[in-house]
């Protein structure tokens, strides 16, 4: 499933530009704002994984607003873009919370690159929470929360780590053999039954029934996450 990040730069050419390149190939959904307000309202009424924010906004210091973010408890990644290459710009941004500070012009793929470095980072921190079928997902305490039924799902370190690789893959079907490898590491005695076994178990728990019943899907091959 796509990851949705906010653009914020006032640069309006830059934004669609961004938004294009990011949404090509469906890894990335985006949402933009052109001012520190509009980044505030975004931020107020939509779940994002990650924010790309231009130090130069029309009404506020994009280091202020990075700061900001961080001090009402935004824990995403923050990637601040500036057409200042100095050392002292970039000590500003990482003071204020960015993860990372990215000189204009700038090569796009590597823009992607870092982007996808610090989702990778940041789904492996203690912070993280994903948005799945309707449930936070936070991996670093094995559970799903139900905000709908306020409603806690415990999980098992290997259902962790299965949901884990299946949301990474963005919603693409994952074969056995990969989840086998990358969840148990062919050990002995390890075989597609003890997958499946697995995959029932974490259906039990997460399946909230009809219409709701297809979020952990079977492909020909593999599993997949429904989007």
């Amino acid at each position: 499933m796509p990851r949705t990040i906010l653009l914020v730069d006032d640069d309006e050419t830059l934004r669609n530009v961004l938004a294009e390149q990011l949404s090509f190939h469906g890894e990335f959904e985006t949402q933009e704002a052109g001012t520190a307000g509009e980044a505030f309202a975004a931020m107020g009424s939509g779940q994002f994984d990650a924010v790309i924010l231009d130090v130069g906004l029309p009404d506020m210091d994009g280091r202020e607003l990075c700061r900001a973010m961080r001090s009402r408890g935004v824990r995403i990644p923050i990637v601040m873009l500036t057409g200042v290459d100095t050392d002292a710009d970039a000590v500003l941004g990482f003071d204020a919370g960015a993860n990372d500070y990215v000189a204009k012009p700038f090569r796009f793929e590597v823009l992607r690159a870092r982007l996808r470095a610090h989702l990778r980072q940041y789904q492996q921190s203690h912070d993280a929470s994903l948005d799945i079928g309707g449930y936070k997902f936070r991996p670093a305490y094995k559970q799903l929360l139900d905000p709908d039924n306020d409603k806690t799902v415990r999980l098992t370190e290997k259902e962790t780590a299965i949901l884990q690789y299946l949301y990474r893959a963005g919603g693409a079907t994952v074969s056995r053999e990969t989840l086998l490898r990358e969840v148990w590491g062919y050990r002995p005695g390890v075989t597609t039954h003890t997958l499946e076994t697995h995959i029932y178990r974490l259906r039990q728990k997460i399946e909230r029934g009809p219409p709701h019943t297809r979020l952990l899907v079977t492909e020909p091959g593999g599993y997949r996450l429904a989007s």
